[in-house]
């Protein structure tokens, strides 16, 4: 996930007059769409480096997880 995106969407949102909510709203949205491109990556770094080209086709972890800590909040300020 570019995490520049998701600031980028956050502060549009932000500067559209949108509430938290919405703001959170915004960034679960790049952040999943983020997430989504780890899915052909290979990783250098970290676990998953250990397993090569084999991590190709699976989604990073971290990045899937910070989309759903993203809309949970969003969910849970009704956006």
């Amino acid at each position: 996930m570019a995490a520049s995106s998701v600031i980028s969407s956050s502060r549009e949102a932000a500067a559209s007059g949108g509430g938290v909510g919405v703001v959170l709203r915004a960034a679960a949205e790049a952040a999943n769409e983020g997430s989504e491109t780890t899915v052909p990556l290979t990783a250098r770094r970290g676990r998953a480096s250990y397993l090569g080209q084999r991590a190709a086709g699976h989604m990073d972890p971290g990045a899937r997880s910070s989309y759903l800590l993203l809309d949970a909040a969003a969910r849970a300020l009704g956006a």
